[in-house]
């Protein structure tokens, strides 16, 4: 039998079901004398790699996999595969594109009112019993702010319609498209004109710290930043050092550069919302992610297009 390389945790669900196609080997279960011993002996027998959009397909594994076919990503974000390698390899590439959309838009909708209202920690407050001690100070309104959302694809489509019940919405993405919201030429420009950034662009080399200390000047002390997309697109690193000088008001993050370690200035923060990656982790859309993982498999070992390829 054929062999799959799992790069991560998925649901019983989709494990079992690539138990069924495929000799299904745990590769983040292998330390890595293992790992280099099994790719000696098996790395031919090696036709897929399956793993979540955060961790994609590492390139020295896939050169070390001469049959490789296919790396899976059970997710939307492919910055973690080099394509023109896999390209030049014949490796196709497929993501799970329109299943966690819903989702995701969701989570952003909910972190904002969550920051804006503060909400976890209002939580905390009560659960500890400080209530009859003092009322919780005044949040923030969220009706009537300006949102402005960088990236306009099919998730910042959907988190802009969301939020144009909440307030205006700009935008800005590759170029202006025909949507009823304010155009912004960049993101610079975008951050001047609203008063919270949400982060919905695709993680690429042009994106990375996208989001940086003049954005965040930009934003200013009256604004919050909320980030669906990759912790690549944010330098953590200016982010940190404009919630500690109180240069924004507040940030909620889903995603971190470095996960899953998430750096103590952040875990720290009274300004700040965080949620561990979380955006499409719901038990429907997980099992709609599963689904199209497992088309995509099946196709390209069919010898067939897949249903959604990157490459």
């Amino acid at each position: 039998m054929s062999v799959a390389l799992q790069l991560n945790p998925f649901s019983a669900s989709l494990e079992a079901e690539l138990a069924r196609r495929l000799e299904v080997v745990r590769w983040f279960e292998l330390d890595h004398g293992e790992r280099a011993a099994w790719l000696g002996a098996r790395g031919a027998e090696v036709v897929a790699i399956v793993a979540g959009g955060h961790i994609g397909g590492p390139t020295e594994l896939i050169q070390a996999l001469p049959q490789l076919k296919i790396v899976a990503i059970n997710g939307v974000g492919f910055d973690k595969v080099d394509l023109a390698l896999a390209r030049s390899r014949g490796v196709r590439v497929t993501t799970t594109p329109g299943a966690l959309t819903d989702d995701v838009a969701d989570l952003a909708v909910g972190l904002i009112i969550s920051l804006l209202r503060q909400i976890p920690a209002a939580d905390i407050h009560v659960r500890a019993g400080a209530w009859p001690f003092g009322e919780w100070p005044l949040g923030r309104k969220v009706t009537g702010r300006r949102f402005g959302v960088l990236g306009l694809g099919h998730i910042g489509g959907a988190i802009a319609r969301r939020l144009a019940a909440f307030g205006p919405v700009a935008y800005t993405s590759r170029a202006a498209k025909p949507v009823p919201y304010e155009f912004q030429p960049n993101v610079l420009a975008l951050a001047g004109a609203c008063d919270v950034l949400v982060v919905a662009c695709s993680a690429n080399a042009s994106t990375r710290h996208l989001v940086d200390a003049p954005v965040l000047d930009a934003l200013g002390p009256e604004g919050w930043l909320v980030n669906v997309s990759r912790g690549s697109v944010v330098d953590e690193a200016a982010l940190i050092q404009a919630l500690g000088a109180q240069r924004i008001a507040g940030a909620a993050l889903d995603v971190f550069e470095d996960e899953p370690r998430v750096p103590e200035a952040l875990r720290a923060s009274p300004r700040v919302v965080l949620t561990p990656h979380i955006a499409s982790a719901t038990v429907e859309t997980r099992a709609a992610m599963a689904a199209l993982v497992l088309a995509n498999i099946d196709a390209v070992l069919r010898g067939e297009e897949p249903p959604t390829p990157v490459v």
